[in-house]
């Protein structure tokens, strides 16, 4: 078996990383391609309270099974079947449930640390960084929030002010430097888009 590519895409809350992910999801057939969330992997935390649970720092890198992930997808670059987690954002905790995930040609792993875990950056073939402005990133985030994730607009905001923005300061623009490809405006940068595809056509044709 030909080792699969592996792509990261990473960048700040609400940057656009799922729509860079969803555009290039849309330019192959869904065979080739299996897609993880860094998201999914945060700690199952069934031994805290769920007012611990809302007290989490989501931002920080501790609050990540990093082991699991990298786990998982050197399991998928090995050929092999994954059961990814899925984590349930009202109740801040993870579902007994999984998704069986089986390995592609082309790996789309996306989340808001993945270039600044070594461990995750050392597997990645092609790494991506979506830089958006801050105005844009906590609207954006504002209405994900209120919308799906059962969010009032203080709660955000105050999370956004306390948490989210110290640390984007603090471990993601810093990773901004171990991307391949800095890609400003997110999904509204065809341009970008069209190259990092016809970058994956050729890879898959060489591997052929």
């Amino acid at each position: 078996m030909v080792r699969p590519i592996l792509i990261g895409i990473t960048g700040g809350s609400g940057s656009g990383k799922s729509t860079i992910a969803n555009e290039i999801c849309s330019k192959f057939d869904e065979d080739y391609l299996a897609v993880i969330e860094q998201d999914s992997y945060y700690k199952d935390q069934s031994n805290l309270s769920l007012e611990e649970r809302t007290k989490t720092n989501y931002d920080h890198p501790d609050a990540f099974d990093t082991p699991l992930l990298v786990k998982h997808l050197k399991s998928l670059l090995e050929g092999n079947c994954i059961e990814k987690p899925i984590y349930d954002f009202e109740i801040h905790n993870r579902k007994k449930e999984t998704i069986k995930v089986k390995p592609r040609e082309i790996i789309i792993v996306e989340g808001i640390l993945i270039l600044q875990e070594k461990e995750i950056r050392d597997l990645l073939d092609i790494k991506l960084y979506v830089d958006t402005d801050p105005d844009v990133r906590i609207i954006r985030r504002l209405v994900r929030d209120i919308n799906e994730r059962g969010r009032t607009v203080d709660t955000v905001i105050n999370q956004y002010l306390n948490v989210v923005r110290p640390m984007h300061m603090q471990f993601i623009e810093p990773s901004k430097r171990y991307a391949d490809i800095i890609i400003p405006e997110g999904g509204h940068n065809k341009v970008a888009i069209d190259i990092i595809v016809a970058k994956i056509k050729q890879i898959l044709q060489r591997n052929e």
